[in-house]
């Protein structure tokens, strides 16, 4: 019996996600274990037919939104495994894709994994783990409902990735089918390329050698194209990789032990410069922190409207009308000595830019840090409330929400692009997010057509010159199909067509993901990977991806 069914209108919330972008599709399917993705791939592998991999639709990048064929929809594969321990005592969780990231911290604080299926070592490992010290997943995108799947596919990481980093160093392994169901096991530090080839075997005994893009990437917080370097690990290509490459069936994740202590900081200015000045200060003063986080005028404007006129968020803070931003720093310590030194760092250096200690939020107990996360939370569940509302009237606009980062000695001139071209465009706007990365969602408000216009032309400028700058046009959301005329921007049309022969390599009739990462006429241009450089430019400038 075929697993793969019709996307009738019963069906019809699997072809949007949370980018509020609406696709269409023919054909779904909901496999439950890796034996049935093959099975549906090898059954659409004959008509090639395109095949948009799903999770819990969190994204923001319209990634698993489907332009065609079929959507492989991983949300029962959410099992899971198995654990081990390694020889220096890290443990290893392995779990099918479509774990939801609220349960896995759930099951992890509750020491409630469910072990169904599990062998004698795992259950081995299992009891060391529930008898020590607690161990936690550190990536944290604002998004919980995320799965583990989706996380990788867009290399996620959230407002700890400032102590933590982003989801790739956090995975140890990876099991992929490709898209005519052939398997690739990879394993951490197993296989690495040689320069820019890189070989592979799948568990069938094919050999595959890839040419991997010769771009170099930004020494930044990044999340836009392939990863590629040379003499990479195998297993960080797939990684961020946006669903175009392969089907992640399995995820071995490496677990740390969570922080003895975990205090909250909310540092409150009086003006933007200040609050730079006291990240570019703070930055290399602090030890512990494991986010940074911003929220500016406007952000903290729309909270303080919020407060006064919903019941829903009536439990918010009340903020200062002096205060014009806002800078939360997350302190993860081993002691509550190790707090209170940084609590000293961070009073010190809110001192050298001319503001007070004594314009804080100090949050200690569970009770604080969960009033200070609903705070943050509240910024972006917040905009989208207003957009929502504003859509009612104009149903063409959406929310615009940049994604962009820079390396750390062009902070203050990225901001300083932001102020002066929004105020040249007359947009609204809120910004909020990791600037301990120099990674902020500025977010444009449009109020009609003409401003969802402005702002979008606002942001394409805004690729170009972050580029410029060393950064990147995704940070942490990945490119999916809102944001790849930006990846143009950043690499160029030449650096756009060598993904694409990389992609036709693993994937020769270009099912997987299609729209992702680059246009599909690049795609459609190259003839299953033997064309000729020239032959697939010329065949994409007539597909219009070359301007």
């Amino acid at each position: 019996m075929t697993l793969i069914k019709p996307l009738g209108s019963e069906l019809e919330e699997y072809v949007r996600d949370e980018s509020r972008t609406v696709g269409r599709a023919e054909t779904i399917s909901f496999p439950a274990n890796e034996a049935e993705v093959r099975a549906v791939l090898r059954e659409l592998y004959a008509s090639g037919m395109p095949i948009t991999v799903q999770g819990a639709r969190t994204g923001l990048a319209a990634g698993a939104v489907p332009n065609g064929g079929h959507v492989l929809n991983l949300s029962r594969m959410d099992a899971a495994l198995g654990l081990r321990r390694d020889s220096d005592g890290t443990f290893y969780l392995r779990v099918q894709p479509g774990m939801v990231l609220a349960n896995l911290r759930k099951a992890l604080a509750n020491k409630s994994l469910s072990t169904t299926g599990w062998g004698a070592q795992s259950l081995a490992a299992l009891e060391e783990l529930y008898a020590g010290a607690e161990q936690f997943f550190p990536t944290d995108p604002t998004e919980t409902s995320a799965c583990i799947g989706g996380m990788v596919a867009c290399n996620a990481s959230g407002a700890r990735s400032y102590g933590y980093g982003p989801v790739r160093p956090h995975v140890s392994a990876l099991r992929v089918v490709l898209s005519d169901g052939d398997v690739l096991a990879l394993h951490r530090g197993d296989v690495r390329a040689e320069g820019r080839t890189l070989r592979l075997v799948t568990e069938s005994g094919r050999e595959l050698a890839l040419d991997l893009p010769d771009y170099q990437m930004p020494h930044t917080k990044n999340a836009s194209g392939y990863y590629v370097e040379d003499n990479m690990d195998a297993l960080d290509l797939f990684v961020g990789s946006d669903g175009t490459l392969g089907v992640v069936t399995e995820v071995e994740l490496a677990l740390m032990p969570a922080p003895a202590v975990v205090w909250g900081v909310s540092c409150f200015f009086a003006s933007e410069s200040a609050a730079l000045d006291f990240t570019v200060a703070v930055r290399p003063a602090l030890e512990h922190a494991a986010a940074i986080e911003y929220f500016d005028a406007g952000a903290l404007s729309i909270l303080r409207s919020q407060r006064a006129n919903s019941a829903a968020f009536a439990s918010l803070p009340a903020v200062d009308p002096d205060f014009a931003c806002c800078v939360y720093v997350e302190l993860d310590c081993a002691s509550e000595g190790e707090a209170l030194h940084e609590l000293y760092v961070i009073g010190d250096a809110m001192g050298a830019v001319g503001a007070s200690e004594a314009d804080t939020w100090v949050a200690r107990t569970d009770v604080d840090r969960e009033r200070q996360r609903f705070f943050r939370h509240a910024v972006p569940e917040s905009v989208n409330m207003l957009i929502d509302e504003r859509r009612r009237t104009d149903p063409t606009i959406t929310k615009l929400g940049s994604d962009m980062s820079v390396p750390d000695e062009r902070l203050h001139d990225v901001v300083a692009l932001y102020r002066r071209t929004l105020a040249e465009a007359g947009l609204q706007s809120a910004a909020w997010g990791h600037i301990g990365n120099n990674h902020l969602h500025v977010n444009v408000l449009p109020r009609d057509a003409a401003d969802f216009a402005a702002g979008k032309k606002l942001f394409s400028s805004w690729a170009a010159e972050v580029t410029r700058m060393g950064g990147a046009v995704s940070a942490e959301h990945g490119v999916g199909k809102i944001k790849r005329d930006f990846l143009r921007t950043m690499y160029g049309p030449e650096h756009i067509l060598q993904m694409a022969r990389l992609k036709r390599q693993l994937d020769p009739k270009g099912q997987l993901g299609r729209g992702n990462l680059f246009d599909e006429a690049v795609l459609d241009g190259l003839a299953a990977g033997t064309a000729p450089l020239d032959k697939a430019r010329a065949e994409a400038k007539k597909g219009g991806e070359l301007a």
